[in-house]
């Protein structure tokens, strides 16, 4: 075929189906068809992604948000709870102190001096113990140590700063003693073994007429060569005769808490001194 006759016909083909196309929807309905399942499809699987990475980035938003709000939160709970630390800190150095006070007021005869314990020897209980304080405080062997509104020991050696202090409950440690409201001389002895229930022992109490009873306050003695007169020591926590039926002995329970101890007083009024 002459190739004039096929442009002729291939216009003609072009221009009819140009007319079908504006004038009918003879090719819309497949193609919609075609876009329905294969172009929609596509765009919104395009929208789903689209939408999660924006969800996503949104969220990683917030979660560097929440990282460096709970990073701050961290640090403000850290001062917070050093800030809380010291306020307690703080609180028990003042409880001591008034302790201290009122203690000093009970013996408010006697001229004392403040110490904190520095050390101690090993055990459960300050039997033995170091104190800040020395000869240069004007310290000396022998002056009697109080805390808690009772006896803890007196000093057994001193040096410049630092001075020991051997505790009423130590073995073989002896206090000169009496009862409070009867005035009956007796001996106290430390027990460390004892010490496991709470208690020490005491030992020589004359008491003809049965007046001292259990709870009675027992106090240091005015012929002890070492203590200071009055001086709370403990309570009588159990009593009962002797073999030889002229004296009682039994146990007592200390007024000072011999298992936490921080801060003492040091009478710097010795007995020689006062008995001079």
């Amino acid at each position: 075929m002459p190739s004039k006759y096929l442009l002729f016909i291939l216009t003609v083909l072009c221009t009819v189906m140009m007319l079908v196309t504006f004038g009918t929807d003879v090719f819309n309905r497949p193609l919609n068809v075609v876009v329905g399942y294969v172009i929609v499809p596509f765009q919104q699987g395009i929208e789903k992604v689209g939408g999660w990475l924006s969800n996503r980035s949104e969220e990683l938003v917030q979660i560097r948000t929440l990282l460096d709000e709970n990073a701050r939160l961290k640090e403000e709970l850290a001062a917070l709870i050093e800030e809380n630390t010291l306020l307690q800190q703080d609180k028990y150095e003042l409880n001591k102190l008034r302790e201290l006070f009122e203690l000093d007021g009970q013996y408010a005869e006697y001229n004392k001096v403040g110490a904190r314990i520095i050390g101690r020897d090993s055990g459960n209980w300050y039997s033995s113990f170091l104190i800040d304080k020395g000869e240069d405080d004007g310290l000396e062997v022998d002056m009697n140590v109080i805390a808690q509104g009772g006896l803890v020991g007196r000093i057994t050696s001193v040096g410049p700063g630092w001075a020991r202090v051997t505790s009423i409950i130590s073995d073989n440690v002896h206090v000169s003693a009496m009862t409070l409201s009867t005035e009956d001389n007796m001996t106290v002895t430390g027990d460390l073994r004892l010490m496991a229930e709470g208690c020490i022992t005491f030992s020589q109490l004359v008491d003809g007429q049965d007046s001292v009873r259990e709870g009675d306050k027992v106090v240091t003695s005015n012929i002890s060569d070492k203590y200071l007169p009055n001086i709370l020591i403990g309570y009588i926590r159990t009593i009962s005769k002797d073999a030889n039926n002229l004296t009682k002995s039994g146990e007592i329970v200390p007024a000072v808490d011999f298992e936490h101890l921080g801060e003492v007083l040091i009478i710097t009024d010795r007995k020689q001194a006062v008995a001079e």
